[in-house]
């Protein structure tokens, strides 16, 4: 077999791979399988097709997470005739959160099909989001919006979304305690630092006054982490006032 037909075999092949995962993922066969290598195209391979613009999931990240907010919207809008704008952005924002989508593009083992130039283990928890984002917006472009709205339901909404259980979901502790500080008219202050402990790895403690009184404290490895974990704490301390 010559050198350009093992070359030729080994493409197929690891293009039928890729096809075949997708399929499983998304639950039908893909028509354009070009917009999903896209879609799981990292900005470190530098890549530009013949017009010179970037190939790399960054803009159907763009799509995507406008698709899925409208789909959720939309769901949202039928399931909860009572909730006013304000409940129904709050709970869509508790579906879409970047936690929550971070955990999708886990579950469906994103990242082991995205290509990059970089060590994988390099990347943070939101590429996994980032990916899922990208993957509904190649199946929009690819299916249409009733296949995008078929896989949404089918990996988002029938799975996880029960609107008596997201009702009781705290995104935000921080949030939570700052509203309700707001209402209170209590003075709030995060007051944060380097903590120059033995670890390794940089930490940050923080401090929450509420009026004049420390009500918690906490350490993390970056301030809006230590801010968070010093709020819930406050939070479940004051349980009874804010509830």
């Amino acid at each position: 077999m010559s050198i350009i037909q093992n070359i030729w075999n080994s493409r197929s092949k690891k293009n039928g791979n890729f096809f075949v995962a997708i399929q499983k993922i998304i639950g039908f066969k893909p028509k354009n399988i070009e917009i999903y290598q896209r879609a799981f195209t990292h900005r470190s391979m530098n890549k530009k097709d013949p017009q010179g613009n970037d190939i790399n999931y960054e803009r159907l990240e763009f799509l995507g997470d406008a698709m899925l907010s409208a789909i959720i919207a939309a769901h949202l809008f039928e399931e909860a005739p009572q909730g006013n704008e304000g409940y129904l952005t709050k709970m869509r924002s508790k579906i879409v959160s970047r936690k929550h989508l971070n955990e999708l593009g886990k579950d469906l083992n994103l990242i082991g099909l995205v290509k990059t130039s970089l060590p994988k283990q390099n990347f943070g928890d939101n590429i996994h989001g980032n990916l899922f984002e990208s993957l509904v917006g190649a199946i929009y472009l690819d299916k249409g919006y009733k296949s995008c709205k078929a896989f949404v339901k089918r990996r988002v909404i029938d799975p996880y979304v029960d609107i008596e259980e997201l009702e009781g979901f705290v995104i935000s502790y921080k949030s939570l305690l700052i509203e309700w500080c707001q209402k209170q008219k209590i003075a709030f202050n995060f007051e944060s630092y380097e903590d120059t402990g033995v670890a390794e790895q940089k930490h940050f403690a923080v401090k929450l006054w509420l009026n004049d009184n420390v009500r918690a404290k906490a350490r993390a490895t970056s301030k809006k982490k230590a801010e968070e974990k010093a709020a819930k704490r406050a939070y479940f301390a004051l349980q009874n006032k804010i509830g």
